[in-house]
């Protein structure tokens, strides 16, 4: 069923009892939210881990966040042809399932122990994350009245900062839970000995990521047999259209490269124009959010800053992403009275104020003006993201997956970040996610307007 055919005017949730279906398939969607919220923020706990294992600089280190973000972009479109051949549900379930098989994978990387491989499971987690949110996204906004779907996206994406907001304490309990040695005591152990301490430090991995094998596993089977309301466009899909969709997935993956799809992706929709500027935003939004996120531990254990342990700090991350759950549930009640845009042009402003708050202060006010951040950081993924599929009708499906890919932001701008921390400290090297959200204020106020003859409109 070629389900990403989906009119904007004329959406249907085919159920016995649609009321009760949606908001029972909501709550189930949901939890996917939380699911690959938990999983992506427990990267900013490996970074610091990592960073002290193997010891890595901050560029190296952020390599954690370019292989697993980079999935967005190899796995986005292919994920969006794969809804259009096998359904939301289906692609679902198998996002699940290949985000359990690549939790299972950290326990042979740690037993090696060998950074690669923890790349290479994390490079199999985003795969399934990647296919969760190309689903869940466009679904939970087709699920409802078009004119309420940004509050829609922004109440999941709130339980998604939930996950986010639990997974740092979580992190802290169980992987950054013995103090790891000091570098330069680490650079003084014999082979075996630094042989030894790695794995003793690498073993901390196992359980969390088990239990996160085992929930997805879980969650993968109760999805499998829930009845989830189907969502179908005004013209019925035949069977031969379905044989068309597995032609054109096949032909895409053998013929055309991932950079081909995206590139021939944005040629067809050129003069989208929210959509391609709304790209850009989730590529800077996503790299801004992810390059804080993944600098707070290390950032507040500087002596100028917290002068905290690696431990105690983890615990302080959870408020920058408590802010961010604390402002969704804010933001989706507020998007109901609010234009959209406007709403994203204010907290990107706000945003990129206390960034440079931060940078220009130390000690607890510098501390709390970046986890301040996370507050106004809470709408702008959601409000983004239907203000670029806004109006695509049956081309919903394809602009999802082109907006998923952009969240490879989440991979380039940390590194970038990474690098300029290397030559002028984790303090000043905010400058750049202040940038970053200066463009999506633009994009706010101006960008996400679509042109129109004789002017713009909203």
């Amino acid at each position: 069923m070629a389900i990403t055919n989906v009119s904007s005017t004329r959406t249907t949730a085919q159920s016995s009892s649609t009321g009760v279906s949606n908001r029972a398939a909501m709550s189930l969607v949901t939890t996917l939210f939380f699911v690959w919220g938990f999983v992506t923020c427990l990267n900013d706990i490996l970074i610091p881990h990592l960073k002290a294992i193997f010891d890595l600089n901050y560029a190296q280190v952020m390599l954690v966040q370019f292989v697993f973000f980079s999935g967005y972009f190899v796995f986005a479109v292919p994920s969006g042809m794969l809804v259009e051949w096998i359904g939301y549900k289906r692609t679902m379930v198998g996002g699940l399932l290949t985000m359990a098989i690549g939790a299972l994978l950290f326990l042979p990387a740690a037993n090696i122990p060998a950074f690669p491989f923890f790349l290479a499971a994390l490079i199999v987690l985003a795969a399934g994350i990647t296919a969760l949110q190309v689903s869940a996204n466009p679904y939970v906004s087709i699920l409802g009245p078009p004119e309420t779907a940004s509050s829609r996206l922004n109440l999941t994406q709130a339980f998604n900062s939930l996950g986010t907001t639990v997974a740092p304490y979580f992190g802290s309990l169980l992987i950054l839970s013995a103090a790891p040695l000091a570098i330069a005591q680490v650079r003084q152990l014999s082979p075996p000995a630094l042989q030894a301490y790695r794995l003793h430090e690498a073993a901390s991995v196992k359980f969390p990521y088990l239990l996160i094998a085992v929930a997805l596993i879980v969650l993968a089977v109760i999805i499998g047999f829930f009845k989830l309301p189907v969502i179908s466009s005004a013209e019925d899909p035949t069977l031969p259209a379905v044989a068309a969709n597995r032609s054109k997935l096949l032909n895409a993956v053998l013929t055309v490269s991932v950079i081909g799809v995206i590139g021939m992706t944005v040629i067809k929709f050129r003069k989208q124009r929210p959509l391609l500027l709304g790209a850009l935003g989730i590529f800077l939004y996503v790299g801004a959010e992810v390059s804080i996120g993944s600098f707070l531990v290390n950032y507040f254990s500087q002596p100028n800053i917290g002068a905290m342990s690696e431990k105690t700090a983890a615990v302080y991350v959870s408020f920058y992403w408590g802010f961010a759950m604390l402002g969704r549930f804010i933001g989706s009640a507020v998007l109901q009275k609010v234009r959209a845009g406007a709403l994203l042009g204010l907290v990107a402003v706000v945003a990129c104020g206390l960034t440079v708050a931060s940078m220009l202060s130390f000690g607890h006010i510098a501390m709390w003006t970046i986890i301040l951040v996370g507050l106004f950081n809470s709408v702008m993924f959601p409000s983004i993201f239907t203000l670029g599929i806004a109006g695509l009708g049956a081309l919903t499906g394809e602009g999802s997956g082109l907006l998923v890919a952009a969240i490879v932001g989440g991979a380039i701008i940390p590194v970038a970040e990474g690098a300029l921390a290397d030559r002028i400290g984790i303090h000043h090297a905010f400058i750049l996610p202040a940038l970053c959200y200066l463009y999506i204020a633009f994009y706010g106020f101006k960008g996400s307007r679509q042109l129109v003859t004789g002017g713009t409109q909203s």
